[in-house]
């Protein structure tokens, strides 16, 4: 039986402006997390559509319990994700276009691409997902407790989630396709693909958002790509457009840190992986604690303020 929990979550994006820049304080991680929530839309579309194509291979009934919660879990972050989308559509309604594009490039793959390479997609960039979001989450304080609750609250439901089925798509592919090498080999071209998606993304908003309100260029976060833009633009003869200061969402991290995320990435797409035994975020045990006990964790950093003030406890 599958330990996974299908958790349904709303966060309030209807109720009011949701901002491009919610957290004020890291403009560069803001840019970074809503073209996260726009790849998230989509690759969760393709998951949707995958593993009911899967299951007829899956002999295994616990694994496909497994896959079913599985989907189901990606299910929910799909819809929760839109509604964040739809509040800053709501806002900037040409990234409708963006989100469009972006919904494109995997229903291409959905239509273009075997079972197995969508599979070998899902566990390969699932494998990432568990050192680069213990870096994340290890650094909530920065990362996401300055900024908007619900957009906070969002991810970091999100991304414990992700830490919580870091195995299922791997257990999945192996069921179905059970060939570590293919998805060794197909690796290059999928995180390809997906930078490709999330490069669409930023483009968008460096195009539809005005650059006073994002702050950055949305291309802060592609690294030697943002360094290469910033020299040409120093070049006339490139006309390069400025589309705002280039930034580093990570530049206050520990550098060992970083480097442990980055190592933690390569290891994961290496024949024999097992993502059960990666070092996890600390806060993802407290999350799940919240959550059994009744917290509010679509409010992870207000509800606690909240309910002091509803019944009068609040510290003045």
């Amino acid at each position: 039986m599958t330990d996974l929990i299908v958790r349904k979550m709303r966060f309030a994006f209807a109720d009011h402006h949701v901002p491009f820049l919610w957290n004020q304080d890291n403009p560069a991680f803001s840019s970074m997390a809503n073209a996260v929530s726009f790849l998230a839309i989509a690759f969760e579309k393709m998951i949707g559509q995958m593993i009911p194509e899967a299951m007829p291979f899956i002999a295994d009934p616990e694994i496909a319990e497994e896959a079913q919660a599985f989907v189901r879990q990606e299910g929910q972050h799909s819809m929760a994700h839109r509604q964040h989308a739809k509040g800053l559509i709501k806002s900037y309604p040409a990234l409708k276009e963006t989100l469009d594009e972006v919904l494109a490039a995997f229903d291409d793959l959905t239509a273009n691409t075997p079972l197995k390479y969508r599979l070998a997609y899902t566990a390969d960039l699932e494998a990432t997902f568990t050192p680069v979001f213990k870096l994340m989450l290890d650094h909530d304080d920065t990362l996401f407790a300055p900024g908007d609750d619900r957009v906070a609250s969002l991810f970091l439901w999100h991304f414990v989630e992700e830490v919580e089925h870091r195995s299922s798509a791997l257990i999945i592919y192996d069921a179905v396709v059970d060939d570590p090498w293919y998805r060794m080999r197909v690796a290059p071209s999928i995180f390809k693909h997906v930078w490709g998606v999330l490069r669409i993304a930023c483009e968008g908003f460096n195009k539809h958002v005005p650059v006073e309100e994002r702050k950055i260029d949305a291309l802060s976060m592609f690294g030697m790509q943002a360094r290469k833009k910033a020299l040409m633009q120093r070049l006339p003869f490139f006309n390069t457009p400025n589309d705002g200061p280039f930034a580093n969402a990570f530049a206050h991290l520990p550098v060992r840190e970083q480097l442990t995320a980055m190592a933690g990435v390569v290891r994961s797409q290496i024949p024999g992986h097992d993502p059960t035994h990666e070092k996890l975020p600390v806060l993802a045990d407290e999350w799940f604690n919240r959550y059994d006990a009744g917290y509010d964790v679509t409010q992870w950093y207000t509800a606690g303020n909240a309910a002091e003030t509803k019944t009068g406890t609040a510290h003045v």
